[in-house]
């Protein structure tokens, strides 16, 4: 049933330099009720992470995907997706019974992946623009959600952790990969990354360092209970 009303959600076509955050004059209207985060933000320079062969060397996404324990059948999201590196490899490991979305804000990139996934004939991923401060999930979706190197990114944190906690379904988990460095430099501390989701609510379940992939990975769950936004309270960068 979960896959159905993801399908349904889905439907529709596809139609992601640094400076603090602070410097922003142009916050969403539904981002205002969330605090803005202590540190600067990256802005999006690529798509792509870094060139698809030189990943495939290391065996990143298979690494990636075995620690985030991503089984046939299972129902991901790639947020952040840009021209779908993580997303073809997902479809691949959760199969025909599986389902992955594709999710990025930039417009440009998912036409680019749209037309990836035709040529490679990719059925079971669908395709969706979301928001700086809102995934814009489907309710009660996803074993996993991914943000690999995307994270450092976002220019609302905690709106947007705080709007993706209803996609997850009963024992879902968000995996992310990132690299140890400021934000400014396109990487995250661990400790202000735990620090972030813990002010919404999310409960760390495992941290690893791995050289290999050229970062860390990081997985969360839900915890008791979801943050009330003027609660949430910014983490330091000190």
């Amino acid at each position: 049933m979960r896959a159905a009303a993801l399908g349904l959600a889905l439907a529709s076509p596809l139609i992601s330099g640094c400076e603090p955050i602070e410097d922003a004059p142009d916050r969403p209207a539904s981002a205002i009720e969330f605090p803005l985060p202590d540190r600067p933000v990256a802005d999006v320079i690529s798509n792509q992470f870094s060139n698809e062969d030189a990943r495939d060397e290391r065996n990143e996404a298979q690494i990636v995907m075995d620690l985030a324990d991503i089984t046939p059948g299972m129902t991901v999201a790639d947020i952040g997706a840009g021209e779908g590196y993580y997303t073809v490899r997902l479809a691949e490991r959760v199969g025909t019974d599986g389902r992955v979305l594709a999710q990025d804000i930039s417009r440009e990139a998912l036409q680019r992946l749209g037309r990836r996934v035709e040529r490679e004939r990719l059925e079971n991923i669908s395709i969706k623009l979301g928001e700086p401060d809102d995934p814009q999930l489907p309710v009660d979706s996803f074993d996993r959600i991914f943000l690999v190197h995307m994270y450092h990114e976002v220019t609302e944190p905690y709106a947007f952790l705080w709007r993706m906690w209803p996609a997850l379904a009963a024992e879902g988990q968000i995996i992310v990969v990132d690299v140890d460095r400021p934000t400014d430099r396109h990487g995250i501390p661990p400790k202000l990354l735990f620090c972030e989701f813990d002010a919404v609510g999310y409960d760390l379940v495992e941290f690893i360092e791995r050289p290999d992939i050229r970062g860390y990975f990081a997985r969360f769950k839900r915890g008791e209970e979801r943050s009330e936004p003027a609660a949430i309270e910014a983490c330091s960068n000190g």
